[in-house]
């Protein structure tokens, strides 16, 4: 049987303690003007929501990390499809699936409706880690577009972007995930979205989270409800 490991505050920062079988802890909970984003810790892959993003590479193989799990959680048939996708743009003359593009497949075996996947800017390449930051908001940006193409589409289950084996720095990484994400919920254009849910088993990412909300949260797009949620005010 698989194990998920809680995720408890200590001094302030988060840090694994004994085995559990929950699926996901939140962690933060803000309210925006289309509606809310989450930060859970847990396994992405058993957590339920209309549309699921997947951190693919440029292949679209699912070759490495979270792509990897994902793919294979959801079965062959995504395997195939995904194959499919890249022959045809290879025919194009394009690759399956560049640097801050996305493409969007069914949910097969995962469980959500439909996928995106998306590609991050891989920092272990110089040339990416250069231009990180503004690969990576075109990255969110192309999911974003992806989304808004797709019906239904009122619960998201995203990974963030990039700080997985892409190795994004977290710091970094955990301050311009919630900028995007909150920015794109809060923003003037409904993005016809209720809840993004972003989802990490990553110890480390979530730490720097924790940090960079607690130092910054004032400064986000939104109102804090992580108390509240807490307490049982709100679901």
């Amino acid at each position: 049987m698989h194990r998920l490991m809680v995720l408890y505050l200590v001094d302030g920062y988060l840090s694994y303690d004994r085995p559990c079988h929950v699926m996901a802890e939140t962690i933060i909970v803000r309210e925006c003007r289309h509606g809310q984003v989450r930060v859970q810790f847990g396994n992405i892959i058993r957590v339920d929501g209309d549309i699921m993003v997947i951190p693919a590479n440029n292949r679209l193989a699912g070759r490495e990390g979270l792509d990897e799990r994902m793919q294979l959680a959801a079965g062959d048939e995504l395997r195939a499809r995904c194959t499919e996708i890249a022959v045809e743009r290879r025919k194009e003359g394009k690759q399956p699936c560049g640097v801050g593009e996305a493409v969007s497949t069914s949910g097969y075996n995962l469980p959500a409706e439909n996928l995106v996947h998306v590609v991050a800017p891989d920092c272990r390449r110089p040339n990416q880690d250069n231009f990180r930051r503004e690969l990576l908001v075109n990255s969110y940006n192309a999911m974003f577009d992806e989304i808004s193409k797709i019906e239904p589409r009122k619960t998201v289950v995203t990974p963030p972007l990039g700080m997985d084996v892409f190795a994004y720095p977290h710091r970094e990484g955990a301050r311009m995930t919630m900028e995007i994400i909150l920015d794109w919920m809060d923003g003037e254009e409904d993005p016809g979205v209720d809840m993004v849910l972003i989802v990490t088993d990553e110890v480390n990412f979530l730490n720097n989270m924790k940090t960079v909300y607690r130092e910054s949260e004032d400064q986000f797009p939104g109102v804090d409800r992580t108390r509240d949620f807490r307490k049982g005010k709100i679901q």
